[in-house]
């Protein structure tokens, strides 16, 4: 479906929050208030059509906008997903809903809002790839970003104690729709999925054949990419800091197999002379 000219001028007018405004009380309770009312608006404006309503918001975001404009694309990016990750699922549960809310801090009231959202997500007949294209198209040069959603999706998906075999062909899909290659998946697999019975190299991003003074380079560039404050620089809403962390303990947790393999290395060595 395409906007008529000016029911999109007043989405796109719905989207131009006052930079002012959201320095003023970044962290505040009023702050969140219209965070999750200019959702609400993005609803109302949407009539139903909400793919076409995140295509118009991924248009006015692309090329930048106010750390606000961002989390509110970053929170219907995650919204919409998630939403059609259930319907690809065939089954949202208590576990995952609670997941939810972990990554998302909802004002009371606000939650009309999301449901709203969800709601409209799932029922859209507009395929899931169509919302992955249009979230794509809202951080093009930021594949951090872009990781930080799939990693809340897998969140999602995970909280029910498996990731089933529809989530993670989705999940896979929307990597590649992202410009995610097979390895780069295959380590977020890795880190959710398969944990530390996995192959540590593989959830650091690693080589094997690397010394050991380029691996602690790596983890170290990656431990301070992947600090929370790091994260809400993004963009990102303070809430997701729990994906930030449990991707940090991941990265720890690899690490700390790494340093055990190479010290069990350097021993064997040393009985040898």
């Amino acid at each position: 479906m395409v906007f008529a000219l000016p029911q999109r001028r007043r989405i796109e007018a719905a989207l131009l929050i006052d930079d002012r405004a959201a320095i003023l009380a970044k962290t505040s309770r009023e702050n969140r208030m219209t965070f999750w009312t200019r959702i609400g608006d993005i609803i109302a404006e949407s009539a139903g059509a909400l793919s076409a309503a995140v295509t118009a918001f991924a248009d006015t975001l692309r090329g930048g906008g106010s750390e606000t404009r961002r989390k509110v694309g970053f929170t219907i990016a995650m919204i919409a997903l998630s939403a059609k990750m259930a319907k690809a699922d065939g089954v949202v549960t208590r576990d995952e809903i609670d997941a939810f809310l972990q990554i998302f801090e909802i004002p009371a009231g606000e939650e009309r809002n999301v449901n709203r959202l969800f709601n409209l997500a799932k029922a859209d007949i507009a395929g899931f790839e169509t919302y992955a294209r249009s979230v794509a198209r809202m951080f093009p040069d930021d594949a951090q970003i872009l990781e930080d959603i799939l990693d809340g999706l897998f969140h999602i998906a995970k909280a029910d104690g498996v990731v089933h075999e529809r989530e993670l062909a989705y999940l896979e899909r929307v990597a590649k729709i992202f410009g995610f290659d097979d390895r780069s998946f295959a380590r977020l697999r890795e880190r959710h999925v398969v944990g530390a019975a996995g192959d540590p190299y593989l959830v650091i991003g690693a080589d094997p054949a690397w010394d050991e003074v380029r691996l602690k380079a790596h983890y170290r560039r990656l431990v301070s990419e992947n600090h929370p404050d790091r994260l809400i620089a993004r963009g990102v809403p303070e809430e997701f800091v729990r994906i930030a962390t449990e991707r940090l303990a991941a990265i720890n947790a690899a690490w700390d197999i790494i340093e055990r393999q190479h010290g069990d290395r350097r021993r064997d060595k040393r009985g040898r002379r």
